[in-house]
């Protein structure tokens, strides 16, 4: 009767490390959901002079983002190509947000 006993105290400690061991590394491999909200194409084209906006952002290339200049409205989010002649007209007397 003995014996029983010290093999189902094995087996529960055994059960109730696994439980743990398992529970801790179930969490770590779980992926982290973070939206992504970037530009992922750009254009050339002015924004029409009658937006206003109110700064701009640059963007680094990492996928799927690509490089641009985010310029911003008090509604919109405009994604522009940096190499665009019109920009550096366009960036002065806003502001630059940083991240």
């Amino acid at each position: 009767m003995m014996r029983w006993n010290s093999s189902l105290c094995a087996l529960a400690v055994l059960l109730v490390l696994f439980g743990c061991t398992a529970g801790v590394s179930g969490s770590y491999r779980l992926p982290t959901r973070v939206r992504l909200v970037c530009c992922e194409q750009v254009s050339r084209m002015p924004i029409p002079r009658n937006i206003e906006l109110i700064g701009y952002k640059h963007q680094n290339a990492l996928a799927p983002c690509v490089e641009a200049v985010i310029f911003y409205s008090k509604t919109d989010k405009f994604c522009s190509d940096p190499a665009a002649r019109w920009i550096q007209r366009r960036k002065q007397d806003l502001e630059e947000y940083k991240d």
